[in-house]
C-alpha cells in the first residue's frame, strides 16, 4: 500500500482556478504536463503527415499510429506499478528524455535514407512504451497533489490544457511540414520534450513511494484485476474501447480526406485539428466550473451519442469550411467527456491505487483508437465514406453501453 493518502490540504476559501496555482508544486507540473502535451499533440499530426509523404501508403500511417499507441497500452499495468513504487516524477522525466532521443534519431536516419518502415515501426513501438509512463504519470498526480474540492477545477484545467496544446501543437505542426518538410517538425518535437524533461527536475513526489510488497508482475496483475472488479471503471473501460474504436478514423481519415479529396494541405490538415483543440479548450474551462459529480454517466452517453451524426457528416463531408465546423463539435464534446471520465476515475478509486488503476483503466479506455486507426488505414485507400460510417455506427452502441454499464452511484462495497 502507499502509505499515507494524498496530502490533506484545506480547501481554499474560493474555488477558483487560481486557487490551483496556489497550492505548493502544482504549477510546476502542469507547466512540465504542459509542454509535454505539446510535444504530443505535434508528434500525432507529424507523424501521420511523415508517413504520408515519406511513404506515401495510408495503410502504414494506420498501422504506425497503431503500433505509436498499442504496445505502450499492454504495459500499462506494469508502468502503473512502477509509478507507484518508483515515484511519478522520475519516471516522467526519464520518458521526456527518451522521447527527444528516439525523436531525433529518426530524424537522423530519415535523412540518411536509412529508416526502413519496419524500422520505423519499432522506434515508434518503443516511444509509445515509454510514454505511458508520462501520460498516467500526469494524470495520477493531480488528484494526489490537490484537495477532493478541486478535482472538478483541476479537471477542467487539464482538460482545456490538454486542448490549448491540441489547438497550438497541430497548428505549428502543419506549418512547419508544410514550409520545411515533416523531419524539421520531429525536432521541433524532441525539443520540447527535452525542455519538458528539464522542467520537471527538482519537484518533489506529494506522497512516499510505494513499498513492495510482491514481484512487479503481480502488482501489475492485482491493477488489473482491480479495474475489472471494479463496475465503474469496467463500465468506462467497455464504452470508450467501443467509442474509440470508432473515433480512431478521425486521426487518419482527415489527414487523407484533406489531402486528397478536399485538394487542401498539410497546413490546413494542422489548422483543423487546431480548431478541434481551440474548441475543446473554451469547453473545458465552461464545464470545469460545473460539478460533475452524479451527471458522469449523462455527459459520457451524451458524447458518444453526439459523435454519430459528427462522424456521419465526416463521411460525406465535401468542403473545407464544412471539416471545420465538424472539428469544432468534436473539440466541445470531447472535452465534456474528458471531465466526466477524469472525476468519474477519482471519486471511484482508491487513493492508493491511483498509479496503478489509472494506468490500467487510461489504456483500457482508449485501446479502441489505434486498432480504429489501423483498421480505417486500408479502407481509406478505396473509400473515405465507409470507415467514417462505420465509426458512426460503433458510437451508437457505446451511448446504450453508457447508459447500461456505468454505475449512475458509487456501490456501497466500493466506497
Amino acid at each position: 500500500m502507499l502509505g499515507p493518502t494524498p496530502p490533506s490540504i484545506e480547501p481554499p476559501g474560493e474555488l477558483s482556478y487560481m486557487a490551483l496555482l496556489r497550492v505548493p508544486g502544482f504549477a510546476r507540473v502542469v507547466l512540465g504536463t504542459l509542454l509535454a502535451r505539446l510535444g504530443g499533440s505535434m508528434w500525432e499530426i507529424v507523424l501521420v503527415l511523415f508517413v504520408l509523404q515519406r511513404y506515401r501508403s495510408p495503410s502504414l500511417a494506420g498501422l504506425t499510429v497503431l503500433v505509436s499507441i498499442l504496445p505502450g497500452l499492454a504495459f500499462s499495468p506494469v508502468a502503473g506499478a512502477l509509478l507507484d513504487r518508483q515515484g511519478r516524477v522520475r519516471l516522467m522525466i526519464f520518458d521526456y528524455a527518451v522521447t527527444a532521443g528516439l525523436t531525433t534519431a529518426i530524424v537522423a536516419l530519415s535523412l540518411a535514407h536509412r529508416l526502413p518502415p519496419a524500422l520505423l515501426l519499432v522506434m515508434v513501438a518503443v516511444l509509445g512504451v515509454s510514454n505511458i509512463l508520462s501520460i498516467t504519470g500526469a494524470r495520477s498526480l493531480f488528484p494526489l497533489m490537490l484537495p477532493r474540492a478541486l478535482w472538478d477545477r483541476a479537471n477542467g484545467l487539464d482538460t482545456s490544457l490538454y486542448s490549448l496544446t491540441g489547438v497550438i501543437g497541430p497548428a505549428t505542426a502543419g506549418l512547419v511540414v508544410a514550409g520545411f518538410g515533416p523531419e524539421a517538425a520531429l525536432l521541433v518535437t524532441a525539443s520540447v520534450a527535452a525542455i519538458a524533461a528539464v522542467s520537471l527536475v527538482g519537484v518533489h513526489e506529494p506522497i512516499a513511494r510505494a513499498e513492495p510488497k510482491g514481484t512487479l508482475l503481480g502488482d501489475s496483475w492485482s491493477a488489473l484485476r482491480y479495474v475489472v472488479r471494479n463496475p465503474s471503471l469496467r463500465g468506462l473501460a467497455l464504452v470508450f474501447f467501443l467509442s474509440n474504436l470508432g473515433f480512431g478514423v478521425v486521426p487518419v481519415g482527415i489527414p487523407v480526406l484533406v489531402l486528397r479529396q478536399l485538394h487542401g494541405s498539410a497546413a490546413t490538415v494542422g489548422q483543423i485539428f487546431a480548431v478541434l483543440g481551440l474548441a475543446g479548450l473554451v469547453a473545458g474551462l465552461l464545464v470545469g466550473r460545473v460539478r460533475t459529480d452524479g451527471r458522469e454517466r449523462a455527459l459520457i452517453a451524451g458524447f458518444c451519442a453526439v459523435e454519430v451524426p459528427v462522424l456521419f457528416l465526416l463521411a460525406f463531408a465535401n468542403t473545407l469550411p464544412m471539416v471545420f465546423a465538424i472539428a469544432a463539435v468534436l473539440g466541445a464534446v470531447g472535452s465534456l467527456a474528458n471531465v466526466a471520465i477524469f472525476g468519474l476515475r477519482q471519486r471511484r478509486t482508491d487513493p492508493a491505487w491511483f498509479g496503478r488503476a489509472f494506468a490500467v483503466s487510461m489504456s483500457l479506455n482508449f485501446a479502441g483508437q489505434p486498432i480504429g486507426s489501423a483498421l480505417s488505414g486500408p479502407l481509406l485507400e478505396h473509400s473515405i465514406v465507409v470507415p467514417f460510417v462505420l465509426g458512426a455506427a460503433l458510437n451508437v452502441v457505446a451511448a446504450a453501453a453508457a447508459l447500461m454499464l456505468i454505475p449512475k452511484r458509487q456501490p456501497a462495497e466500493d466506497r
